[in-house]
């Protein structure tokens, strides 16, 4: 081996020679093995351990076998907080200032955690570590999660031996965008046979633990166990959506009155905690008409059987633990990476992606639609009342830094012999970043000087270890200032005070927006956290000196954590993301390809474009399946073939379907088929078939999408659809028949790059 030292003795032959090998990594005596499991915005009063009254038996089990934090902390968003758990340094400095999809090209925004701040699974396997990652990764930029680009930020080029699950923030629960390593892979099962992604995660970790068992039977383990849950689309079995099936007729404020009672009574909050008021822009459950009551109460229901039906999937994979044997020298912990989500909007969504498309669905249309909510053809999240409910008691909610945005549940299991305090709650301060020194001092490792050669960056985090003793309730707190920043909203905690700030978000350009006013003009709150711990009295006025104080130490620790500069531009960041991509002026792709993901796909959101394939369809064969699509029943397009009749269906993110279908049949024999799309002045334009060089029908498509097809990670296919299929009439993966010669596709029109200017056009069309 390069650069390691022999110390044997070599003779001329074996009879004076000396073999010797290089030491094994080697964990520490009785190493525990760690599970981490990460549940995607669940808010801090939605576990049943946390006052919750949605069934979660098997967190609350590990909770009542361990120790609860009521006091932890996150970054208010996925990756980030991601980014902290597993390296331990604040997210910007590990280039993760916002979610990897959102890129932008300033060093505490670059999307790529550097070497110099190492992974805990780096760390772990270094030492002996079998180290296994299943679920969300979220952790590498949105161009290099294809076949296409290295695979060095992927879980294997980051200390992980195994993984299987998807990038990205969300996928389709019913047919994901999976990964098995460092390889695109299709679902295991059809949507007809019940799968679902929740117990798929579970069944690889099983497997991959029975691995590693079936061969050594001592070798600690990480697994990094990362749900879509409850992150949207809240997709769940249907008999599990029927479990709370009137659960939530009292509404979102009844249920949060209710809930912070629990969480009073359990000692979840400190005596004297106060219930945040309602806000403005949340309506009174009373003031809801009955359709509206009706569609919140089924966007709860759903929500509500995604967490329980994934937190019996859990339980699958620590069951298996146990049987191996493996249970009482397990450390696991249980944390959610930000608050409860709002980007439901107000009503709720049926389908999210529509809201980055400018065109909400309305309360007519979700009534409607109401039975398909939880289902594969809905993309669900529910509206503000729940999510302001979910965060009880605090205020504000994911991408914003109130408590509502960043305290979190964090429940500790230590090994069988660790265990002195059993049930208990811990009110000292915690941070995401404080996971990965906390796990090392469990596991007996000190941080590493270098990892492969390139030497370590410091770590922010302070190990909580301490306070998982029977009286580590009394210990004074050790972590004692965190700053934070997401999307352009502040805030910085020092000794039990904290100052904070909201920005919206949005564009820079538009006139009297406060999106766009300068961070200069935002004004600072001030709460002291040690006694409001909900925020429910700002103290600004009163101490003004303090306010000065804390706001000078977030701009000293802004400079010296890649905060800056300040950016809350997240329109414009999702219109130009990977405009540095290399363009083609044709894209060509080839028959079971893997899925590409569409912002490495062919642009062709509202833009003039031709679609052409030449193809084979063998004698006595009636031409039939997809022959290239992007998307699904939630939204993209699909060019196929269907009863012998060429057809392109665009299908505008669920909400209507624009069709042009071939005036003629096709038999066997080869064929050229095309389509083209010339777009018109306004949010359209017109489409047309072409069959053997013959025109062959036309049709007019009122709106093409503008920014995004899909929000689930269903991105161009060539020979077949992933599903929900695009279109009505076949179920997919609707696989061609033929063989595909030649599939190419030609953007001819300018990219659309002014967001604004699109809602113009969105607008001026309905």
């Amino acid at each position: 081996m390069a650069g390691t030292v022999f110390n044997g003795k070599i003779g001329n032959d074996w009879r004076d020679s000396e073999p010797w090998w290089p030491p094994v990594p080697t964990p520490p005596a009785g190493a525990p093995n760690v599970v981490l499991v990460v549940l995607d915005d669940v808010g801090f009063a939605q576990l049943g351990c946390y006052g919750s009254d949605m069934e979660t038996p098997v967190i609350d089990r590990v909770a009542a076998e361990g120790v609860r934090l009521t006091n932890f902390h996150t970054t208010a968003l996925c990756s980030p907080t991601r980014a902290c758990l597993l390296t331990g340094r604040n997210h910007h400095r590990s280039g993760m200032g916002r979610v990897a999809d959102l890129a932008i090209g300033f060093p505490g925004y670059w999307g790529r955690p550097p070497r110099e701040n190492g992974f805990l699974s780096e760390i772990l396997r270094a030492n002996g570590y079998a180290t296994y990652a299943v679920g969300k990764w979220h952790l590498s930029p949105e161009d290099e999660t294809n076949m296409a680009r290295s695979r060095a930020t992927w879980p294997l080029g980051r200390g992980f031996d195994r993984w299987y699950g998807f990038h990205g923030g969300e996928t389709h629960q019913f047919a994901p965008g999976l990964y098995h390593d460092n390889h695109s892979i299709r679902p295991p099962a059809p949507i007809e046979d019940g799968y679902h992604l929740s117990a798929d995660l579970a069944d690889r970790a099983i497997e991959f633990l029975g691995d590693l068992r079936a061969v050594d039977d001592e070798l600690p383990f990480f697994l990094y166990l990362a749900t879509g849950a409850c992150h949207s689309p809240h997709h769940a079995p249907a008999e599990w959506i029927s479990r709370y099936k009137g659960h939530f007729a009292q509404g979102w404020d009844r249920w949060r009155d209710e809930t912070f009672a629990r969480q009073q009574a359990m000692g979840i909050v400190p005596e004297g905690t106060v219930l945040t008021r309602r806000p403005r822009w949340v309506p009174d459950w009373d003031s809801l008409d009955g359709r509206q009551r009706e569609l919140a109460e089924r966007f709860m229901e759903c929500f509500a059987a995604f967490l329980s039906y994934t937190d019996e999937q859990i339980g699958r994979v620590l069951d298996f633990i146990d049987d191996l044997g493996d249970g009482d020298n397990t450390v696991v912990i249980v944390v959610s990476d930000n608050g409860a989500s709002s980007e439901g909007g107000a009503e709720g969504t049926i389908n999210e992606g529509r809201l980055s498309n400018f065109d909400g669905s309305g309360v007519d249309e979700m009534y409607r639609r109401i039975d398909e909510i939880g289902g594969p053809l809905s993309h669900n999240n529910y509206p503000w009342g729940w999510t302001m409910a979910g965060n009880t008691p605090f205020k504000r909610w994911k991408r914003e830094v109130h408590e509502g945005g960043v305290a979190d549940p964090c429940i500790v299991r230590a090994p069988a012999r660790m265990r002195s305090a059993v049930g208990g709650l811990r009110r000292q301060y915690a941070h995401a970043i404080d996971v990965l020194p906390t796990v090392l001092e469990l596991v007996g490792i000190e941080p590493p000087a270098e990892i492969d050669g390139i030497a370590q960056s410091h770590i922010d985090g302070t190990s909580f270890a301490y306070v998982l003793s029977k009286d580590g309730g009394t210990e004074p707190d050790r972590h004692r200032t965190q700053h934070f920043e997401m999307l352009g909203s502040r805030a910085i905690y020092h000794d039990g005070w904290k100052a904070v700030t909201y920005h919206p978000v949005g564009p820079i350009y538009g006139d009297g927006l406060r999106a766009s006013a300068p961070f200069d003009d935002d004004v600072w709150e001030l709460y002291h956290v040690a006694e409001d711990t909900s925020e429910a009295y700002d103290r600004a006025v009163e101490f003004p000196g303090k306010v000065a104080e804390l706001v000078a130490l977030w701009w000293e620790e802004a400079r010296g954590n890649d905060v800056l500069p300040l950016d809350n531009r997240v329109l414009e960041a999702m219109a130009h993301k990977h405009d540095n991509r290399r363009p083609q002026p044709t894209y060509r792709y080839f028959q079971n390809g893997a899925q590409v993901p569409e912002w490495v796909a062919v642009d062709v959101r509202n833009r003039s474009h031709a679609i052409a394939v030449t193809v084979e369809v063998p004698d006595g064969s009636v031409p039939s399946g997809t022959l290239l699509a992007l998307g699904c029943a939630l939204g993209g397009w699909s060019f196929h073939v269907l009863d012998g009749r060429l057809r392109y269906v665009h299908n505008l993110h669920g909400e209507h379907a624009y069709a042009v279908v071939a005036d003629t049949v096709i038999g066997p024999g080869r064929h050229h088929l095309e389509f083209h799309f010339e777009k018109d002045q306004g949010a359209g334009g017109r489409a047309s078939l072409v069959v053997d060089e013959r025109p062959a029908g036309e049709a007019h498509i009122a709106r093409f999408t503008p920014v995004a097809f899909n929000e689930v990670a269903i991105g161009l296919t060539c020979g077949y659809e992933w599903g929900p299929a695009v279109g009505d009439g076949y179920k997919a993966p609707f696989a061609f028949n033929g063989t595909i010669v030649r599939a190419e596709v030609t953007a001819t029109g300018p990219i659309v790059r002014d967001p604004v200017a699109e809602v113009a056009a969105i607008l001026a069309s309905q």
